[in-house]
């Protein structure tokens, strides 16, 4: 376990520098799209390639908890045969995930009223993402953290080059999507350590009750946090196509919403550790050192809480978005995702230990926050006023449930 949290904190400090990369990467964009309205659509697009990327992410979620247990368990054999099993399941869902993608983006983009090119960038982006997210699964499951942060910061980097260079002569929202996608194309660097990959075996199939039981539970809990941290977008997009929003609200919207959102953002490597950490073990021991993770989560969360609201004026300027409208937005922005970046931690933990009720529940609080800013989220001023409250009351909700679970299941010594 040791190596394990060694690794994660190189990714956790690897993945800042990937942050880093891409407030660079808002920063040059947001100065080249200068046309009103380009810079906010980039970013709900973007919101956009999520919701179509759900599929592989409940299944990489699945996935990666039952490579971490066999993984962390000793039993190798166990490992190859369901690793190969894996690797066809991943790569068939792939598949039906990429024809799910095409099939929806249509219907979807239409109803959330993105302009055609926007609608191809983004199923573009998708479908990349898709691919990508075969390979992160393996690497999680196995541990391979390192691995991780350096693909992390090669799709930063090619995600910077191909911005900086596109957009400057392409200056469209468009193009500033497809950057992500070029980004993922950072996963082929596995291809060096495929040998790590195919290991020999007989696959054995991952289906059985008991993972199809964890795959619907792991939906909601994926679909809860897709909605708790970028469900807004797709609500101010809805808003944009029937006038509620102005163009130059959506920019400062979208603007303060970049540096808000990456509160969670940036410390959610340190989820991924206690995912699998807590997915693999669940002794006395391991439960100190869970809790340590949740305490650095924690104290990492309100630094750069902190951070941004000092500096949130000089932030702005940095994407040249330096307006009173922007700048106000921020607190109540980055307050909901304060609460939001609770709610995940508390989810993660409930799905690595198997407590089905608790995942389900941050489920349910997820979609009645989208629900309820899609029925009252009319304006930015409406927005901002209701969605603290409503991410407040689902945190406070969700930590009444998990710490009941926590007394009535006591950790098992490791002595």
């Amino acid at each position: 376990m040791n190596k394990l949290w060694r690794s994660g904190m190189i990714l956790t400090a690897v993945s800042f520098l990937a942050g880093l990369g891409n407030f660079a990467f808002q920063a040059v964009v947001g100065n080249q799209l200068k046309t009103s309205g380009e810079f906010g659509l980039m970013n709900t697009t973007l919101g956009f390639v999520g919701l179509l990327g759900l599929p592989l992410a409940i299944a990489t979620t699945a996935i990666t908890h039952y490579i971490a247990r066999f993984n962390f368990s000793g039993d190798d054999a166990r490992l190859r045969g369901l690793l190969a099993g894996c690797r066809k399941f991943l790569f068939r869902l792939t598949i039906v995930g990429s024809l799910l993608a095409i099939f929806l983006a249509k219907p979807l983009s239409e109803f959330l009223h993105f302009r055609t090119g926007l609608a191809l960038a983004a199923l573009a982006c998708a479908l990349a993402g898709l691919w990508g997210g075969l390979a992160t699964a393996l690497c999680q499951g196995l541990g391979w953290f390192k691995r991780l942060a350096l693909i992390g910061l090669l799709g930063v980097g090619l995600r910077l080059v191909f911005g900086w260079l596109v957009v400057l002569k392409f200056p469209a929202a468009e193009w500033a999507v497809l950057a992500s996608g070029v980004g993922v194309l950072a996963n082929l660097v596995l291809l060096f350590w495929k040998k790590d990959l195919a290991r020999p075996a007989d696959p054995v199939s991952p289906w059985n009750r008991e993972l199809v039981q964890f795959f619907i539970v792991a939906t909601a809990c994926v679909v809860g946090s897709y909605l708790f941290l970028s469900g807004d977008l797709l609500v101010v997009q809805r808003c944009l196509s029937q006038h509620q929003f102005s163009q130059a609200e959506l920019d400062a919207y979208t603007s303060a919403g970049v540096f808000a959102r990456a509160l969670p953002m940036t410390v959610a490597p340190l989820l991924i550790v206690l995912f699998t950490h807590r997915s693999a073990v669940h002794t006395g021991d391991a439960l100190r050192e869970q809790l340590k993770l949740i305490g650095l989560y924690a104290g990492g969360l309100l630094v750069g809480a902190i951070g941004l609201l000092v500096l949130r004026t000089f932030c702005l300027k940095l994407l040249g978005r330096d307006t009173p409208e922007a700048a106000m937005m921020i607190g109540p922005l980055a307050f909901t995702m304060i609460f939001v970046a609770l709610l995940q931690a508390l989810a993660m933990w409930a799905l690595a230990s198997r407590w089905i009720k608790i995942a389900l529940l941050y489920g349910g609080l997820g979609l009645a926050y989208w629900i309820t800013l899609l029925c009252f989220g009319n304006s930015p001023a409406d927005l901002l006023r209701v969605m603290p409250i409503m991410a407040g009351l689902s945190f406070g909700t969700l930590f009444v449930f998990w710490l009941t679970a926590m007394r009535r299941h006591k950790p098992i010594s490791s002595s």
